[in-house]
């Protein structure tokens, strides 16, 4: 039993990193139905609580199942690695009706009783009004549950894209499935990955599509895989350091530090415990971004920072001379 997810030899070359905005709204939206993953997002809960009780999530919450088949239209692979949620919206709209009422249907027979409810039924009589009502509660969703976070999440997101690149280039395959989450399991002598599921069995040949890995803040403590065609094969996987994602920035920063440097350059290094970009650094710490890139600027000026372009933004990260200086270990 389990998803297995068989790669020939083109594949190896070809498993790759995304995000996706659309992914994490539903994921977010589902959350709010599964009191057991809502543990490390009691402080978001209670940010958006008022917000979220004014949005009707009935339909969506009918096509996500505890168990068996989650409708994947409403929330497909991101078609790139930097996609934007208007992006993933439109593909979402455009789904063709045919398509959605099958993926409709399987998921509603998940759930014992659904097929008869009047919302299931009204889905499946009419999959094309489905189709448009469900983009927009998703793009309601989004507006309310996870644009005005979209930073902080982001900037979480990249981080774990990051960390797991450079175990994949330390250590090839292994090194990264190792690290993703305890239910994966690598074979190379078969390269078949397999996500253990007691109760569940998939089979995935990937065809030279390669794998696309996707972490996410809010699937936490699951993990996702199984997509039919014709979608990308795609595993979800819970990010690293969701624990600290909602904690408020550092309030203060060492006194000599802020001696040395000034304090708002001081508290923009301390805040990099992450690799980050402008925007969201900016977003952590409530400055403008114009005000952090002119710190960010001085800094990697003075060897303090370096930074890396990722897709259409730009990280930074700190040096092994500015992590002595910040947490008071000597630098290497």
């Amino acid at each position: 039993m389990g998803l297995h997810h068989h790669f020939g030899h083109e594949d190896l070359l070809r498993c790759r990193f995304a995000l996706s905005p659309a992914w994490e709204t539903q994921e977010a939206v589902r959350t709010l139905n599964r009191p057991d993953r809502q543990g490390y997002h009691l402080p978001w809960l209670r940010r958006i609580r008022a917000a979220a009780d004014g949005l009707d999530l009935r339909p969506l919450w009918l096509l996500m199942p505890h168990r068996g088949h989650s409708a994947d239209f409403i929330g497909p692979p991101p078609s790139g690695p930097g996609v934007s949620f208007e992006e993933e919206i439109a593909l979402i709209r455009g789904a063709d009706p045919a398509v959605a009422r099958e993926d409709i249907r399987k998921s509603l027979a998940s759930t014992p009783g659904a097929l008869d409810s009047d919302l299931g039924r009204a889905m499946l009589a009419d999959p094309a009004r489905a189709v448009r009502d469900l983009a927009d509660l998703l793009e309601r969703a989004w507006s309310v549950l996870i644009e005005p976070h979209w930073p902080r999440l982001r900037a979480l997101l990249e981080a774990d894209v990051l960390f797991h690149s450079r175990r994949l280039a330390a250590g090839g395959l292994q090194a990264l499935f190792d690290g993703l989450h305890p239910s994966l399991a690598w074979d190379a002598a078969s390269l078949t990955l397999t996500i253990e599921r007691p109760t569940s069995h998939h089979e995935r040949v990937l065809g030279g599509q390669g794998l696309l890995l996707m972490p996410s803040a809010f699937i936490w403590p699951g993990i996702a895989g199984g997509f039919d065609p014709p979608w990308q094969p795609t595993i979800v996987y819970p990010a690293r350091g969701i624990g600290a994602l909602w904690t408020p920035a550092r309030e203060s920063v060492p006194d000599a530090l802020a001696r040395l440097l000034g304090r708002a350059r001081a508290e923009v290094l301390c805040a990099l415990e992450e690799p980050a970009s402008t925007t969201a650094l900016a977003h952590r710490l409530g400055l403008a971004p114009s005000t952090v890139s002119a710190h960010l600027g001085v800094l990697r000026a003075a060897g303090l920072l370096i930074s890396a372009r990722h897709g259409h933004q730009v990280r930074y990260e700190r040096t092994p001379l500015a992590i002595a200086l910040t947490t008071g270990d000597p630098a290497p």
